[in-house]
């Protein structure tokens, strides 16, 4: 099955803050606040929602077609991706601009505050899906490109192209009507818990309003696992046992290729949940949202320790 990830490519510089950010930021300055932050060095690594999600689909044995703009400074990534087998097809180069980057410190409790210049995510892909048959076919809308984002949503709906909506740091650039848009018709909507609070405010919508408009949806809870709703009830999902959480930065955007692949295998979506869980705990245990590494059998081995041994696809 064809697997379309829309969404951004950049460069991830990750710094480590040997402290809590709440003992430095005063509520009652909050309105004025100025604060610095002396971290631990910085890392640079690859990144973005699409080159994250497509990473770990690759690393699950599929081949993803990444849809997303890349700046003048792509060379390495380039090489990164095709060093890991995935193609550059749905790729523009934009050369007048540098690529997407994102600055991301995190605390010692895992909270973490991220500075991010669009740079070449400012410019559409303009990747033609008019060749894919919807019936061996499979997208999602990752924050990115906007315009890519409202079109690509559009264009599958109108070829009937099941997809996954994932506004996630894409919510404030949205306007509600935008939000409600890619929501109606989406085969799920996946975000975590602070996300889903910003798209109930943004939209006015409740949880079972969002179910009218969409198949299910998947809030994320960190530590905690994660929700499955749909229509007939919630089901929790714990959890994947990990080997100690390292940094957080693109457990989501794990999870998210984990979901991903259950759906093109065509498995039911509790089961599809708990892979994108599995998936999270390998991610989690390295530095960098790509740095990770397993095989299909070390993943389905977690999955059996996890959750059982899966149901036929």
């Amino acid at each position: 099955m064809n697997i379309i990830v829309s969404g951004s490519l950049a460069y991830d510089r990750i710094m480590d803050f040997p402290g809590l950010f709440a003992d430095h930021i005063l509520p009652e300055k909050i309105h004025n606040i100025n604060v610095c932050f002396m971290v631990n060095g910085l890392q640079e690594k690859f990144g973005g929602t699409a080159g994250n999600i497509a990473y770990n689909l690759a690393l699950l044995g599929a081949s993803p077609l990444i849809v997303a703009a890349a700046g003048k400074d792509f060379g390495r990534y380039r090489q990164w991706l095709l060093d890991h087998n995935m193609s550059l097809a749905g790729i523009r180069q934009v050369d007048d601009e540098f690529t997407a980057g994102a600055y991301i410190t995190t605390d010692q409790a895992n909270n973490q505050i991220t500075g991010f210049n669009p740079g070449a995510m400012n410019r559409s892909a303009r990747y033609d899906v008019n060749g894919l048959d919807p019936a061996d076919a499979l997208g999602i809308i990752a924050p990115g490109n906007l315009e890519d984002m409202r079109t690509y949503s559009r264009r599958f709906k109108e070829m009937g192209l099941r997809y996954i909506f994932d506004p996630g740091q894409s919510i404030p650039a949205l306007s509600a009507d935008d939000l409600v848009e890619m929501t109606t018709g989406a085969t799920l909507l996946i975000s975590n818990d602070y996300e889903m609070e910003m798209i109930k405010r943004a939209t006015g919508l409740d949880l079972p309003q969002i179910l009218q408009r969409c198949q299910a949806v998947i809030t994320t809870l960190g530590e905690n696992g994660s929700i499955l709703h749909a229509t007939d009830g919630d089901v929790h999902v714990d959890a994947a046992d990990n080997d100690g959480v390292v940094d957080p930065t693109g457990a989501g955007d794990a999870y998210r290729a984990g979901v991903l692949m259950g759906m093109a295998e065509g498995r039911e979506l509790t089961t599809c949940a708990r892979m994108g869980s599995v998936c999270a705990s390998f991610a989690v245990s390295r530095h960098g949202t790509q740095d990770h590494r397993f095989t299909p059998e070390q993943f389905w081995r977690r999955f059996e320790v996890c959750y059982g041994r899966p149901s036929a696809a």
